[in-house]
C-alpha cells in the first residue's frame, strides 16, 4: 500500500451564538447540552479563541461566561466574549480529532503541547545504514527507512524488538561499523546471536540476506518467517530427518511466542489502511474515518434512515469512496512500487530499500497515528475498526456499523424475566 493524496477537510463547526450578557439565560438555552467542543470567539481581533472540548456544551459556556464569583479564580470570558461556536460531536474520538483541527488551525504554534500529541513509538530498520539494525524511534521521516508500528508506548515497542530480534542475527550496537578483523566484537557475537559485521564476521551479501529477512517478517506480521520454517520442517519430515523437524518445530514455537505480543494495530506504516467507524451525533447515523497509510482521509457520513430511500445501495456508497480511482492510484505510487510484497530472499540491498523504504511522510502522518494510537489503545474503547486485508470487507464494515447503532443491552438482571408483576 502507498500513501493517497493527503485531503481532510476540517470537521467544520456546526452552531454559533452572538453573545450578549443581557440575554442571561436565554443566551445559555441556545447552546446544546450535548459533547462536543466549544470556541468562544473574542471581541477583539488580535486575541485569539479559547476552545475547549467538554461533555456538556451548554455548561462549559455557562462556566466561562457565567456571572463571575467574587473571589474565583476560575477562568471567566464574560468581558471578553463575542460569540460561541461549537460543534456537537457523537463519539470521543469525534470529538478529539475536532480538536486537534481547530486547535491546529487557531494556535498553530502550540496545538501539539496543548493537546500533548508526541509522535508514538514505532520500530525503524535504517536501510540507507551499510549495516542496518532495527530500534525504536518517535521520529518518521521520508529517508527510505522501514517503519513499524504504532505501539502502545516506548517500552512496549522495546520489549516487542528484544523477543522479536532474539530470531534473528543483525546487530544491535550502535558503534560505527569499520569490518575490522581486530576489532573484539560483543557480547552478541560471542553467543552466536548475531553476524558480527564489526570485524567481518560475515560477507555483505550475508548481512543483507538476513536485513531482509527482518524486514519481510515484520512486513508479513511474521507470515514470511513462519511460512519458511514450515516448508522446512515439512520437507524435513518427508526425507525422515526427524532430529532436523525436531528443531525446526522448536524455533516455530520460539518465532510464534514472540509475535504473540504484536498489536493488530503495528504494521509498516505504508500499509496501515483502515476504516474507524463510530456513532455520529444524528440519530441512525455512523461517521465512517478512512485511515489510509497512517492518514485519516476526510470522514463520510452514513446516515441510514436517508440512505433507506436512495437508489444506491451503502456498499456501493462506501466502494465509490475507499477504492482509490486509477488515476489517484498512479499519481500516489512511488516509482518502482508494485504494492506487493516481494520475497526476501530476491532482494537485493537497493531492492530493499527500494520496496520497503518509506518515501513520503507528510508533517500530519506523525500528528495522524498519534491520534489514532491514542484512541486505538484506550481502555474502553469506544467504535470499531476494520483493517483493510487485501481488499476492504465491505459486508464487515456493515455488520459493524449495525452493532453501533444498535441499542445498548439491558443491565444484567433487568429483563423481562425479571420485571416485577403488574397484576
Amino acid at each position: 500500500m502507498r500513501f493517497s493524496l493527503y485531503s481532510f477537510s476540517m470537521l467544520p463547526l456546526q452552531g454559533a451564538v452572538e453573545f450578549d450578557p443581557a440575554l442571561g439565560a436565554g443566551f445559555f438555552a441556545a447552546v446544546p447540552a450535548r459533547a462536543g467542543i466549544l470556541l468562544v470567539e473574542m471581541r477583539q481581533a488580535p486575541a485569539r479563541p479559547h476552545i475547549v472540548r467538554t461533555a456538556d456544551l451548554r455548561r462549559a459556556a455557562e462556566r466561562l461566561l457565567g456571572e463571575a464569583d467574587a473571589g474565583s479564580k476560575r477562568l471567566n470570558l464574560r468581558d471578553l466574549a463575542a460569540r460561541v461556536r461549537y460543534r456537537v460531536t457523537g463519539s470521543k474520538f469525534e470529538q478529539t480529532l475536532a480538536l486537534y483541527q481547530h486547535a491546529r488551525a487557531n494556535f498553530p504554534d502550540r496545538y501539539r503541547d496543548a493537546l500533548r500529541l508526541r509522535p508514538p513509538a514505532v520500530l525503524k530498520v535504517n536501510l540507507r545504514n551499510e549495516d542496518p539494525r532495527c530500534y525504536v524511534t518517535r521520529r518518521l521521516a521520508p529517508d527510505g527507512g522501514f517503519y513499524f508500528g504504532p505501539f502502545v508506548s516506548r517500552r512496549a515497542a522495546g520489549a516487542f524488538a528484544e523477543g522479536f530480534l532474539d530470531l534473528f542475527k543483525i546487530r544491535r550496537c550502535q558503534i560505527r561499523i569499520r569490518r575490522d578483523p581486530a576489532f573484539p566484537g560483543c557480547i552478541y557475537s560471542e553467543m552466536k546471536m548475531c553476524l558480527a559485521p564489526c570485524f567481518a564476521g560475515c560477507t555483505r551479501q550475508e548481512y543483507d540476506a538476513e536485513v531482509a529477512s527482518v524486514v519481510a517478517t515484520l512486513d508479513t506480521a511474521g507470515a514470511a518467517l513462519t511460512g519458511a520454517i514450515s516448508r522446512e520442517r515439512e520437507a524435513a519430515s518427508e526425507a525422515l530427518d526427524f532430529e532436523r523437524a525436531a528443531t525446526l518445530h522448536k524455533r516455530l514455537e520460539k518465532v510464534s511466542a514472540a509475535l504473540r505480543g504484536l498489536p493488530e494495530l503495528a504494521r509498516r506504516i505504508e500499509d496501515l489502511d483502515a476504516v474507524i467507524l463510530q456513532r455520529a451525533a444524528e440519530e441512525k447515523t455512523v461517521i465512517v474515518f478512512p485511515l489510509r497509510a497512517g492518514l485519516l482521509e476526510e470522514p463520510l457520513l452514513l446516515n441510514f434512515v436517508e440512505l433507506s430511500s436512495q437508489p444506491r445501495s451503502v456498499e456501493a456508497i462506501l466502494r465509490e469512496r475507499l477504492e482509490p480511482r486509477p488515476e489517484t492510484a498512479a499519481a500516489a505510487a512511488p516509482a518502482g512500487d508494485t504494492g506487493t510484497a516481494a520475497p526476501a530472499g530476491e532482494l537485493q540491498r537497493e531492492d530493499v530499500r527500494a520496496h520497503y523504504g518509506l518515501r513520503m511522510a507528510p508533517p500530519e502522518l506523525a500528528e495522524h497515528l498519534a491520534l489514532v494510537t491514542r484512541w486505538f489503545y484506550s481502555k474502553p474503547r469506544e467504535g470499531e475498526i476494520l483493517f483493510r486485508a487485501g481488499e476492504w470487507t465491505y459486508r464487515r464494515i456493515l455488520r459493524a456499523c449495525g452493532r453501533l447503532l444498535a441499542p445498548p443491552a439491558p443491565p444484567a438482571g433487568t429483563g423481562a424475566a425479571d420485571a416485577p408483576s403488574q397484576a
